[in-house]
């Protein structure tokens, strides 16, 4: 049995496809900010000469890009717009979210949980996730790098694309072969979409291509997506719509962030009684703030106490109940 199961966490609210005890894909929605689906009242603060194209920025003054002026829009005057994609945080630059005009009813952003009762796949909301599976998926995103038998996935998120490079110590042919279920499953996990660029090793031969090819037709099947052919060096291209950021960029693009997030969602589950102590690097507990600190206080029943420790790494902070 295939379902959705969905944890509302502070901060973020996470997801997990569950297929016979093993998670096969993921969603992450990280509170705060414009995101796909919402309708607001924005205001445009400019316009692209000749063209349908501007910025607005919203109430809370995040700014967005917008598509389809119709010819009377001004700078300066209120627009109510539809939020078409998340802003998106890669290495080195942000890039603003994208809205369109619309005369819908304001509304907003859909929750994790309706966006997935619309997938037709069974999704329920639960406590916690079974034991270590949104451990082992935050860990791969973390690592950026996913493992198989005599070989490695390693994924770079840049602006212009999700780079994978393909790595390990079986020949040419076998190599790119073997790569291609872990790659549809990392692509899945890490809610990779978008422009994503394969490097796998150089197969000069073309009846090997095509192996490679077919492989890829076979285990991404169930993707919704378009792709280009291995070229001659080994590189394949393949574009899927891209709506929200994936697990892969939102934990590069604020690893403190993203820490601090799983440091919460840790100390949440903690059964034992007493205060609980967070301890972490000085840098994952200042992006702990207040409304998320008193928010597990309210949840868990109880104080919280912090302790810096500057020798852990970013991802090794640790959540447990002292003594009073």
């Amino acid at each position: 049995m295939r379902e959705w199961q969905i944890e509302r966490g502070i901060g973020e609210d996470r997801a997990l496809l569950v297929a016979d005890g093993e998670p096969v894909a993921a969603r992450l929605d990280v509170h705060g900010g414009l995101r796909a689906g919402q309708v607001l009242d924005a205001v445009l603060v400019a316009r692209t000469t000749g063209a349908r194209r501007g910025t607005v920025r919203a109430p809370d003054g995040e700014e967005a890009l917008v598509d389809q002026l119709p010819p009377s829009a001004s700078e300066g005057a209120p627009l109510r717009v539809l939020v078409t994609r998340s802003a998106l945080g890669e290495t080195g630059r942000d890039k603003r979210a994208q809205c369109r005009p619309t005369a819908a009813a304001l509304r907003p952003a859909p929750t994790l949980a309706e966006t997935l009762a619309e997938t037709g796949t069974p999704a329920r909301t639960v406590r916690a996730f079974p034991t270590g599976l949104w451990e082992d998926t935050f860990a791969l995103a973390w690592a950026a790098r996913a493992d198989f038998a005599q070989g490695s996935l390693a994924l770079f998120p840049t602006p212009a694309m999700t780079l994978v490079d393909i790595d390990g110590t079986l020949p040419p042919r076998a190599l790119a072969l073997a790569a291609v279920p872990e790659l549809a499953r990392t692509i899945a996990l890490l809610d990779v979409a978008g422009n994503i660029g394969v490097d796998f090793p150089t197969l000069p031969e073309k009846a090997d291509r095509q192996a490679v090819d077919a492989a890829l037709t076979n285990a991404l099947a169930h993707w919704r997506h378009e792709r280009t052919a291995m070229n001659g060096f080994g590189f394949v291209q393949l574009v899927a719509r891209l709506e929200r950021p994936s697990l892969l960029a939102t934990v590069a693009r604020d690893r403190p962030a993203a820490a601090a997030r799983l440091l919460l969602r840790q100390a949440e589950a903690i059964a034992a009684p007493g205060p609980l102590l967070l301890t972490a690097h000085p840098r994952v507990l200042a992006a702990i703030d207040a409304a998320a600190e008193t928010e597990l206080a309210r949840r868990s029943g109880r104080p919280i106490r912090r302790g810096e420790d500057a020798s852990l790494a970013l991802d090794a902070g640790f959540a447990q109940a002292v003594a009073p």
